[in-house]
């Protein structure tokens, strides 16, 4: 998806008062945005056009339209407007909702507005992903196929390699049958879409699809019915004498890409020696194609089997092979994922060779916080949105079968499957798909993600998205608990020997740390808690504050003050976190507060 990034430049314009003061609002939050002024409003809204990379306006819509009107260009290239209403009720994304991210900027607009976000972007306002927001290239009939995807017409998807696409609705249909699901016998797999099944029949009867989308980096013959998007599996490999021509770089690229068929879109990088770091020549092609250029020391450029070494290479910078090396080894180093497609090829300062990257499956391992929908990060929607397949346990989908897309495939099962989880959420990816696993909290504290990792291999792509811990939530309603050193201790004896866990509570206790209990009592393990209390009123007093929360965030969200000496175990059970202060906690207003010890207070 393309955003505003958090440095784009981002002119604000308005007519009166009010408008002014809502620019104000947005030029105190963002230092990249600015107030631009002209003898007019109209010269103002030129000048912003002309000189940033996004416009909002506080300004009429249909005088915005009429103004900027005779300066359209490119969709690629227009700078993106958002127009706000005099109250700040309603930010609109105007021009430029994907490619130039207007969609993304009004809704931050509207966040810090309070403003509603009007998005009429047909794939946006359906749930569906826009064919220019996936982060590739896209060529053709890209208005054509997404109306169609949005109609619910029939779109046949060609893709060379299974590249890890977003959930796609069921009239989108591959043109092969995909691979038999590898899931775990105890996880269950359905779809957010209740009439998925129906689509699918109606999809098979309409006969051959009337338009196409492929994902190819080769190229293809488009008409006005397909559109092509260009995954980054290409990658050049170039080599060139010192003080090489960046004309001379250029058009030996093109002209190799062209003769192998090759669409110079799909290019991931180029890559080249340490040496050439700095050849002018090959920086100046990279930054010309939009892509990074990445170098590998000629001892990792030598490790790697190649067709065509040359001595005369290896004398000159250590190494046989520069371009085909580099191009094999690619932005991850990772050869063995690699074809040649092009040797090497040379003019007189300069060689370049290409290879093809195979796709990798992406797992993005997902915490959801603790419960609460506006506890949510915007980063966990966002991967939930982008992925194809999502695994989690069923009470913890129930929470977000709302935001996925329409054909998202779900794969849920209920406690004690953590490693069915794990095992099928890493084999979904290890297909080349791309798979949201999801967890409670944060899903690297006592979640998902430990297991998720233990199976998950170079094959994958693995993105974590941290979440608000049920400790924080905890913590956040009790007071200031974790203002000092704390500890986080699991009481659950399924995975963890009981006399490990005492030797931990015990040091725990020992340190003087504020100590959080996770899994801290169950109805078949009902006496664990009191022994850890009964570890920690030793160290520290009895009149220890103790916090209990349940269901932090959740509907029946409860809060329990006690102390160590009059806390009764029986209030505590797997909904809740249980927070035992160290000897310097106290209750001030009837709130847990841990001191930070600040030296100025003194």
């Amino acid at each position: 998806m393309t955003d505003q990034h958090p440095t784009a430049r981002i002119g604000l314009v308005a007519a009166t008062a009010a408008g002014r003061r809502h620019a104000e609002t947005l030029a105190a939050a963002w230092p990249h945005a600015r107030l631009v002024q002209g003898e007019t409003v109209a010269d103002a809204l030129r000048t912003a056009w002309a000189g940033t990379d996004a416009v909002i306006a506080f300004l009429a819509t249909g005088a915005v339209v009429r103004i900027l009107a005779p300066l359209l260009g490119d969709k690629r290239t227009d700078p993106a407007v958002v127009v706000v209403d005099e109250a700040a009720q309603h930010a609109v994304a105007l021009l430029g909702g994907h490619a130039g991210g207007a969609n993304a900027l009004a809704e931050q607009v509207g966040a810090l507005l309070d403003a509603r976000p009007v998005i009429t972007t047909a794939t946006d306002a359906v749930g569906l992903p826009g064919l220019d927001t996936l982060g590739w290239p896209v060529q053709g009939a890209v208005a054509a196929v997404s109306r169609a995807i949005v109609d619910g017409e029939p779109v046949q998807l060609i893709a060379d390699a299974d590249w890890p696409l977003p959930a796609l609705p069921p009239n989108v249909r591959p043109s092969a049958p995909a691979p038999a699901d590898s899931a775990a016998d105890s996880v269950t797999a359905d779809s957010v879409t209740a009439d998925s099944a129906a689509a699918d029949n109606a999809a098979v009867g309409s006969g051959a699809a009337g338009y196409r989308l492929l994902v190819t980096d080769r190229v293809v013959p488009i008409d006005d019915r397909t559109a092509v998007l260009r995954p980054p599996s290409l990658v050049a490999g170039v080599g060139a004498s010192r003080g090489v021509p960046a004309a001379e770089v250029a058009e030996l690229l093109h002209r190799v890409l062209a003769e192998a068929g090759l669409d110079p879109a799909s290019l991931r990088c180029l890559a080249s020696a340490d040496v050439k770091a700095d050849e002018a020549g090959i920086r100046s092609t990279a930054d010309a194609l939009g892509v990074p250029l990445v170098t590998w020391p000629a001892t990792r450029l030598a490790a790697v089997d190649v067709p065509h070494p040359s001595e005369v290479v290896r004398a000159a910078v250590g190494t046989p092979s520069v371009a085909e090396a580099a191009a094999l080894l690619g932005p991850d180093g990772r050869a063995d994922d690699a074809t040649l497609l092009v040797a090497k090829t040379a003019t007189a300062m300069a060689t370049v060779a290409v290879a093809r990257h195979a796709p990798r499956g992406r797992l993005a391992v997902v915490g959801l916080g603790p419960g609460a929908a506006d506890l949510r990060t915007p980063r966990a929607v966002a991967e939930l949105r982008r992925a194809a397949v999502v695994v989690g346990l069923d009470q913890y989908l129930d929470q977000v079968r709302d935001v996925l897309r329409p054909g998202t495939r779900v794969l849920s099962s209920g406690l004690g499957a953590e490693e069915a989880r794990a095992r099928a959420a890493v084999a979904e990816a290890a297909a080349g798909r791309a798979v949201a696993l999801i967890g409670s909290g944060d899903a690297g504290v006592y979640a998902m993600a430990s297991p998720a990792l233990e199976y998950a291999d170079e094959r994958i792509d693995v993105v974590g998205v941290p979440g608000v811990t049920a400790a924080l939530a905890a913590g956040a309603l009790l007071g200031a608990p974790l203002g000092h050193d704390h500890a986080y201790l699991s009481l659950s004896d399924l995975h963890t020997p009981w006399d490990v866990i005492e030797r931990r509570v015990t040091a725990a206790a020992e340190g003087d740390f504020v100590t959080l209990f996770y899994n801290p009592r169950s109805r078949a393990r009902d006496w664990q808690l009191g022994k850890a209390l009964g570890i920690l009123a030793a160290h520290r007093p009895p009149d220890t504050p103790v916090g209990v929360v349940r269901n932090a965030s959740r509907p029946g969200e409860r809060v329990h003050l006690a102390t160590l000496a009059t806390l009764d175990p029986a209030v505590v059970d797997m909904y809740s976190v249980v927070v035992v202060g160290s000897s310097d906690t106290r209750l001030v207003a009837g709130r847990m507060v841990t001191p930070r010890g600040y030296r100025w207070r003194s």
